[in-house]
């Protein structure tokens, strides 16, 4: 019986586990280069998360202060019809006498806000540092706007909260505040 020829040898050549390797290091280095900017990345949406969460807190913190003709110490507060009406000065943007949003005297008043800015991090309502937000910053402007029916004549006022996080991350969010006075003539 005659013998069979042997079969050829099964297997990969040292040349082609070589070019093996390096199509399989080729393509594994561009899914980690994915992966790895990916997840650099993936810390822009919590800080711009975290900004916006302080935005809207220090927004709502203003837009919650009254909003009268008159400094709330005024003893006319609830009667004037108009800065006129004031006992003493007529209520303007900034704060008055040494206020501050902490300390006595403390923001009495929206407009007192104007100018407000905490640099080197968060401070909650009580001038304590918030941790974690040591390198945020937040800034509040006021002024007179015109809204709707509503002229600039210091009956509404447009209130910008800035909040800059980390690596340049910033928020920016407006909103309104209008005048109640049940003694304005209508």
């Amino acid at each position: 019986m005659p013998r069979p020829e042997p079969l050829s040898q099964r297997g990969l050549s040292l040349i082609e586990l070589i070019m093996f390797i390096v199509v399989v290091s080729a393509a594994l280095a561009g899914v980690l280069r994915v992966f790895t900017q990916a997840s650099s990345a993936s810390a822009d949406p919590q800080l711009q998360r975290q900004a916006l969460s302080i935005a809207e807190s220090l927004l709502q913190e203003v837009q919650l202060m009254p909003f009268t003709y008159c400094d709330p110490d005024d003893a006319n507060v609830e009667t004037a019809a108009n800065g006129a009406g004031c006992a003493g000065a007529a209520e303007a943007i900034g704060p008055e006498g040494g206020e501050t949003r902490f300390a006595t005297p403390q923001f009495d008043n929206v407009n007192d806000y104007n100018g407000y800015a905490m640099a080197s991090g968060i401070l909650d309502i009580t001038n304590a540092a918030v941790t974690g937000l040591e390198s945020y910053s937040a800034n509040v402007s006021v002024a007179n706007a015109a809204l709707g029916s509503i002229p600039a004549s210091g009956d509404a006022l447009l209130i910008t909260v800035t909040v800059t996080a980390p690596h340049g991350v910033q928020v920016v969010l407006t909103g309104y505040r209008t005048r109640y006075a049940p003694n304005a003539a209508l």
